[in-house]
């Protein structure tokens, strides 16, 4: 299958999928942290339409999409107008919005639970198929992921784990990527995808399309 992974820097996702043998292309308007030539750099909207099987897009900018950043639409950040909140739930919608209706088969788009301002800006909204966690596929962490399926059907835990008693040291553990201290990186710490999601989406969605493309 020809994939492209969007919003993604990490190749996380690409290698899954390419471990797999597909044709598996990342972008962003970021370089790859592994240097790899398969990833291009530029406005994903530019490439949506170049004939791709099937596309995730893992990370696209979610800050003023999502109900927990509601709030600032009322009362600004230090330092930051209304307008500027606005113009970007505006800019950051149009981006969910072409992915989501992307000249493309099967897509999938991940997100957190969006509040009522960006829904009503997306062409053709629909709410998620599911919402996932590390853990349902191996990984000791908590990150509710939600996922905006087209095409495509909801990802089968793999390996579930049993989550941590709530106030014990495991369970604090579990819960880094909350826990992620301020600093220039923390959105990346915060974005992360896990290996047991990227492996799961890789087996289960490539055999998927794979299937629909020979019948």
């Amino acid at each position: 299958m020809r994939v492209l992974v969007g919003c993604e820097t990490s190749g996380r996702v690409r290698r899954a999928f390419a471990a797999l043998g597909h044709d598996v292309w990342s972008c962003d308007l970021l370089p790859a942290d592994d240097g790899s030539n398969r990833h291009i750099r530029c406005d994903i909207r530019e490439i949506l339409g170049d004939g791709w099987d099937l596309l995730a897009v893992m990370h696209p900018p979610c800050t003023r999409l999502c109900n927990s950043g509601v709030r600032w639409l009322s009362v600004p950040p230090s330092g930051r107008t209304l307008d500027e909140m606005w113009a970007e739930l505006d800019e950051g919608a149009a981006l969910f919005s072409a992915c989501w209706n992307a000249p493309i088969p099967r897509v999938a788009v991940e997100n957190p639970v969006m509040h009522k301002h960006a829904k009503a800006r997306i062409a053709n909204y629909q709410p998620p198929a599911q919402t996932v966690q590390p853990w349902w596929f191996g990984d000791p962490a908590f990150k509710a992921t939600s996922l905006y399926l087209r095409g495509l059907p909801p990802l089968v835990p793999t390996n579930r784990l049993t989550p941590p008693a709530p106030g014990t040291a495991e369970h604090a553990a579990w819960s880094w990527v909350h826990r992620a201290p301020p600093g220039p990186d923390r959105w990346k710490t915060r974005s992360v995808t896990f290996a047991g999601i990227a492996s799961a989406m890789a087996e289960q969605w490539g055999r998927y399309a794979a299937q629909e493309v020979a019948a």
